[in-house]
């Protein structure tokens, strides 16, 4: 009888600072490609990936855009006597939840309170109104997020946000180089279409025009779904047992149209692909125990640990994740446990790039 691991520990493993991308290859799909299928490893390029599928295959990607999400500010409260005190703050967006109000994390989190007022921006002396953005700490949770109300509502507030804002870089990469121009249009996809996430999902930064074109070739067809990936995403697992790890919830959305395509795709044969661990995480939550993805429009916070039963997805196309994480819990339920333990090992020992800009992988699923 299989006993899934449960443990964090479990999910460890050792990796080189060298081995953490902090620029991806050009061409994008030039980019190393790890085949994990039954056991068994091939070293390949990313662009040969149409080699893998069949007609009929479909292959599903994640839509959303990354917002410039990570914003610096000034924390103003009142003092004892009437004076202003002031500290330097700074905020990740991670979840809308209404026109005028986001969840997010900040730091130093410790000296926040509910009632305190941030002003966002460079400009917080007001000389440009446009340079500057203020909101008031609404909430403080258990799990690390704040809830900001600011001033301003919808579509204005979105194009504040662009102004004071700034590409949310990874940890592992902005504690290693700052955030430039380049990384303006490297930390985006092909795809990406609609405004929400502040963390790009990493596995469709591999896709180029070139490839797509591959791909339909080959009789695969495309598909989008939307989740709007939070920063949660890149916080570390703190618990000792996996089952006392709390996710992050995050919204997404799968079309009608997309649900059904899909299922037809199973139903003549077809496998289905999820370029990236979100798509997947939505097809997932969409879709019921009797294997029927029906359409999502809602928040998701799925865990997915060794042991767990996949409804939808055949196939995932991922980059190589952080140890510890959440991440590498989902390909190790997806792909096999002791067969991942052996891919990353191999993947180090071969110097794959790992992360948001390094290099891919193909997971088959694992029966």
């Amino acid at each position: 009888m299989f006993t899934p691991p449960v443990k964090t520990s479990d999910f460890d493993f050792d990796l080189p600072e060298d081995r953490i991308a902090l620029r991806p290859v050009s061409p994008r799909d030039s980019a190393r490609f790890l085949i994990v299928k039954d056991g068994t490893l091939q070293d390949r390029i990313v662009h040969e990936l149409p080699d893998f599928l069949q007609a009929g295959d479909a292959l599903v990607f994640n839509d959303t855009r990354v917002i410039p999400a990570r914003m610096s500010g000034i924390r103003e409260r009142i003092g004892p006597e009437g004076e202003t005190l002031t500290v330097e703050v700074e905020a990740t967006l991670h979840h809308r939840d209404a026109p005028d109000v986001w969840s997010a994390f900040m730091k130093p989190g410790k000296r926040l309170k509910v009632g305190d007022r941030v002003r966002f921006g460079t400009d917080t002396d007001r000389a440009c109104e446009m340079g500057a953005l203020d909101a008031v700490i609404e909430a403080k949770g258990d799990d690390g997020l704040v809830t900001l109300k600011f001033d301003l509502a919808g579509p204005v507030l979105d194009d504040a946000i662009r102004n004071v804002g700034v590409m949310p870089l990874p940890p592992y990469i902005a504690a290693k180089r700052p955030e430039d121009d380049q990384d303006q249009k490297d930390y985006q996809t092909v795809f990406a279409e609609h405004d929400g996430s502040v963390a790009a999902p990493t596995a469709g930064l591999h896709f180029t025009p070139e490839l797509l074109e591959a791909l339909k070739a080959r009789g695969v067809s495309t598909h989008a779904v939307t989740l709007h990936v939070g920063a949660g995403t890149f916080l570390p697992v703190k618990a000792d047992d996996t089952k006392d790890h709390k996710m992050h919830s995050e919204w997404g959305t799968v079309s009608q149209e997309t649900a059904d395509a899909l299922n037809a795709v199973h139903a003549k044969g077809g496998r289905i692909v999820c370029v990236g661990t979100t798509s997947l995480r939505l097809l997932e939550s969409a879709t019921g125990e009797d294997g029927v993805i029906r359409p999502f429009h809602d928040d998701t916070a799925i865990f997915i640990t060794p042991g767990y039963r996949f409804k939808a997805v055949d196939i995932l196309m991922t980059n190589f994740h952080l140890p510890k994480s959440t991440l590498f819990m989902l390909v190790s339920a997806f792909a096999g446990y002791d067969t991942m333990q052996a891919a990353y090992k191999h993947a180090v020992d071969n110097k794959y790039r790992f992360y948001s800009y390094g290099d891919g992988s193909l997971l088959f699923r694992k029966a």
